[in-house]
């Protein structure tokens, strides 16, 4: 228990925390929830754009926006998927972080309150052929607090072009930004096939499937370093 509970009754810190604490997870949820609606706004939006433009080239092309529930959102672009899922939950972070360490964050602590929105990285054909067993990769993470500030931990640009939490303030332009980033990261990042051990052997059960979805499962770099790491970085 800190300090400043001792020098009031436990009541009072109860409603203390209450009214400032619940009230500023109120506020960042609120805010995640606007940001989360601005995304799918962009992203519906995107993918018509997007649809017309590649349609001229190659009708066969599939771009879709799938708005699945009021927490997440699906974006096809061709053999990709791009799923967005706003956690319901608030988040800080550990003393160790960077964001920590800003005398933004130190002048008032509720600042490092956020909201998380995360981007994962799917094979289309994993929702295709509902292959519950296949893997996604984490693109980026977006945290909005109480007062519209954000930043974003992410891949390539995405992790230092959107790190200034102290000055960023999220609006439309950066969201584009940030959705164009994670999107052509994502059609960027190859899949690799298997490594031939981990493959050389099948099931009747697979067989009549049809399907790779029980027992060995499909990723972009299943059974390899994830390439974070070397050559896919900026």
């Amino acid at each position: 228990m800190s300090q400043e509970t001792t020098k009031i009754s436990k009541h009072e810190y109860i409603i203390k925390s209450l009214t400032e604490k619940g009230s500023m997870h109120l506020d960042v949820c609120a805010n995640t929830h606007n940001v989360f609606g601005m995304i799918k706004d962009k992203l519906a939006s995107m993918a018509e754009q997007i649809r017309k433009e590649v349609h001229d080239k190659d009708d066969r092309l599939k771009v879709d926006f799938i708005d699945k529930n009021p927490n997440e959102i699906e974006f096809r672009a061709g053999d990709d998927m791009v799923v967005a899922m706003m956690h319901t939950n608030i988040f800080t972070f550990e003393n160790s972080h960077s964001i920590m360490k800003t005398s933004y964050v130190k002048e008032d602590n509720f600042r490092s309150h956020c909201g998380m929105i995360s981007f994962y990285n799917f094979l289309a054909d994993s929702f295709t052929y509902n292959r519950a067993n296949d893997i996604g990769y984490l693109v980026a993470r977006v945290f909005i607090n109480k007062d519209m500030h954000y930043f974003v931990e992410g891949k390539r640009q995405l992790g230092f072009m959107h790190n200034n939490f102290a000055e960023d303030i999220i609006d439309d332009e950066k969201l584009h930004s940030i959705l164009e980033s994670a999107i052509a990261y994502s059609l960027d990042f190859d899949m690799f096939t298997p490594p031939y051990n981990e493959v050389s052997l099948l099931t009747i059960r697979e067989v009549r499937e049809n399907t790779r979805s029980v027992g060995v499962p499909t990723g972009k770099r299943l059974g390899f370093k994830f390439q974070s790491d070397e050559d896919i970085e900026a």
